[in-house]
């Protein structure tokens, strides 16, 4: 009898300690940072002429190595191409790329990706070329 009550009392720490997680260890998504180790600079941003509101920006994207721009999508559909370094791209369901400098590649509106610098000590950088309706180009965060 005292080896079946061991072994239920072990089994209920079992359930409490392994499928039960901690409260003070969960996670919120909503408080990690989009991004980590990534600086932007708009290089041009203007009006498309002879639209009534469209807007072509570019950016100059850096990420320090294993920089990370999390999940997230743009409204708009928008072009990547890499300067120097090497990122990795992931869209939701689909195999990574991974981009080497020279290389380009189209981001359909509404596509959830991430992507990031997989190096550990260099640094890489991208354009990121995006017309969209005024205002509406940036991107809109994924959980």
């Amino acid at each position: 009898m005292k080896r079946l009550t061991m072994l239920w009392a072990a089994a209920g720490f079992f359930l409490v300690v392994v499928i039960v997680p901690p409260i003070a260890h969960a996670q919120n998504p909503e408080s990690t940072p989009q991004r980590s180790g990534v600086t932007s600079k708009d290089l041009v941003v203007n009006e498309v002429d002879g639209t009534a509101n469209l807007a072509f920006t570019v950016l100059d994207v850096k990420y320090e190595p294993e920089g990370i721009n999390r999940r997230h999508f743009h409204p708009a559909a928008l072009t990547f191409y890499l300067v120097s370094g090497t990122m990795v791209f992931q869209e939701d369901g689909k195999e990574s790329i991974t981009l080497e400098p020279g290389d380009s590649l189209l981001v359909p509106a509404g596509t959830t990706h991430s992507h990031w610098n997989p190096s550990k000590t260099e640094g890489a950088r991208f354009l990121e070329f995006i017309v969209a309706e005024k205002g509406k180009g940036r991107s809109i965060r994924k959980p």
